[in-house]
């Protein structure tokens, strides 16, 4: 992945593209992983644009489990849904049992 060459929106997409079915990540892991530490709120503003860019978005949270982007999707629970559909359990807007489906690009794309 030539990562590199692309603007940092799009390697935050490169990366969010990466996390797998069932899985959630957060804005400061993918800052982190693409060297921007301090970034989070960053990767935040990247995600809020990715909308037609198939990018699963939703897989994205706080490093706390919070939907926090949730109002970027249409709908009021879609968010939720999403990651429901996918096996996460969501009890007020917050990821249950974060650790066991947490993916962190830094472990996993070493």
């Amino acid at each position: 992945m030539k990562v590199e060459t692309l603007g940092f929106f799009e390697k935050v997409y490169e990366i969010a593209r990466l996390v797998p079915y069932g899985k959630v990540t957060s804005y400061g892991a993918i800052a982190k992983y693409l060297g921007a530490a301090k970034s989070a709120r960053i990767v935040g503003y990247a995600m809020n644009g990715s909308g037609g860019k198939d990018v699963p978005a939703h897989r994205v949270v706080n490093r706390k489990g919070l939907l926090t982007g949730k109002h970027h999707f249409e709908g009021t629970n879609l968010m939720q849904q999403l990651l429901e559909s996918e096996g996460i359990e969501v009890i007020d807007n917050q990821i249950q049992n974060l650790e066991s489906v947490y993916w962190d690009p830094a472990k996993e794309l070493e």
